[in-house]
């Protein structure tokens, strides 16, 4: 394997081959993307998390949102720009370009 660690007979941590790893293969922006998922709740507020879901992040930047009737579909659509411009505050992290609402079933 490419970019692995040589071994020098003392353990490692496993938190640092991790790091190591998703560096070495590219990984490491789309994870930092992904973590728009469990941080939703903290990135749109309270009120906007108890009625979406986010669902995935594609590689292109296009987060799936899960929402529970059409009338906060129109009205979320509406405050698109501001939500991107929430969770996408941290300059460290892949953007997300744009969201694609859905009704929940």
């Amino acid at each position: 394997m490419s970019g692995a660690r040589k071994r020098t007979g003392r353990p490692q941590r496993v938190g640092g081959l991790v790091t190591d790893f998703l560096a070495t293969s590219g990984l490491a922006g789309r994870v930092g993307q992904a973590s728009v998922i469990p941080e939703w709740a903290a990135l749109v507020g309270s009120q906007i998390a108890g009625v979406t879901t986010p669902l995935s992040v594609t590689a292109d930047g296009t987060l799936f949102v899960g929402v529970t009737t059409n009338a906060w579909m129109t009205e979320l659509s509406l405050l698109e720009p501001q939500i991107l411009s929430a969770i996408n505050r941290d300059a460290g992290r892949m953007p997300v370009k744009k969201i694609r609402w859905q009704v929940r079933r």
